[in-house]
C-alpha cells in the first residue's frame, strides 16, 4: 500500500534545502478548484466516478515550500453493485476532509512550475441510502399574487452512515502564471488519498482544476 507518511519527512527536507530567491513575495497564498474524482482499489467496485470541490490557504515558507490547511468535498454515486446488495434503489457517498499539506514547487519563478505535495488528517465519509419520491413545496405566482402548492422530485432518505477517521494523502500537479506581474496561477492536480475507514479503507484519487493566488 502507498504509504504517503514515508514521503512527508523527505518533502520538508527537500523544501528547506532548494534555493530562494532574494526578492519579496506574498507570505500568504489561497486557492479553489473542483474537478472530477476516480475511485480507486477496492472503492472502485462499491462508487462511481463523481466530483470534487477543493478551498486551501496557508503561508509560503519560502518561494519553493508552503505550508496551506486544506478543506475537501468529494461525492460519488453508490455503483449498481452495492445497490443491488442492499437492495435499495439509490444512494450516494460523501466525503469531507481537513488536512495539512506541505508543498514543495520546483520553479517558483519561472511561469510553468511543477509541485508536489503530501499530507493527511481528519476524513467524514457519509454513505447515504436514498429511494426517488417527491415533495410539496409552496411556489409563489407574482401574476395572481398567491401562493400555490407543486409537487416537486426529492429523494427519501432510507439509512445513513458515518465515519469519522484518518488518512493520508500525496500527489503532485502544474501550475501556469496568468502575466508575468501576477501573482496568480491557475494549477492541474492528482492526489492519492488513503482514509482508514472500516472494513475495508477508502480510496480515491480527486484530479483537480483551479485558481492559485
Amino acid at each position: 500500500m502507498f504509504r504517503v507518511r514515508n514521503f512527508v519527512a523527505p518533502l520538508l527536507l527537500l523544501g528547506a534545502a532548494l534555493p530562494v530567491a532574494a526578492q519579496d513575495f506574498h507570505r500568504a497564498t489561497f486557492h479553489l478548484g473542483g474537478g472530477f474524482t476516480q475511485p480507486v482499489q477496492e472503492t472502485e467496485d462499491r462508487v462511481k466516478r463523481g466530483f470534487n470541490l477543493l478551498a486551501g490557504g496557508g503561508i509560503n515558507v519560502t518561494r519553493n515550500f508552503s505550508l496551506v490547511g486544506e478543506f475537501g468535498y468529494n461525492q460519488l454515486r453508490l455503483s449498481d453493485r452495492t445497490l443491488s446488495q442492499f437492495n435499495v434503489p439509490g444512494g450516494e457517498g460523501r466525503m469531507l476532509s481537513v488536512t495539512i499539506q506541505p508543498t514543495v514547487r520546483f520553479r517558483p519563478e519561472s511561469r510553468f512550475d511543477v509541485y508536489l505535495t503530501a499530507g493527511g488528517g481528519w476524513y467524514r465519509r457519509t454513505i447515504e441510502f436514498t429511494e426517488p419520491t417527491t415533495a410539496v413545496v409552496n411556489i409563489f405566482d407574482p401574476w395572481y399574487g398567491v401562493f400555490y402548492p407543486v409537487e416537486v422530485p426529492a429523494n427519501t432518505v432510507l439509512g445513513r452512515y458515518t465515519q469519522n477517521k484518518g488518512g493520508i494523502n500525496a500527489g503532485g500537479g502544474i501550475e501556469i502564471r496568468i502575466s508575468d506581474s501576477d501573482t496568480a496561477r491557475i494549477f492541474a492536480e492528482a492526489r492519492y488519498h488513503h482514509v482508514y475507514t472500516r472494513p475495508l479503507a477508502t480510496n480515491i484519487i480527486p484530479v483537480t482544476f483551479g485558481f492559485r493566488w
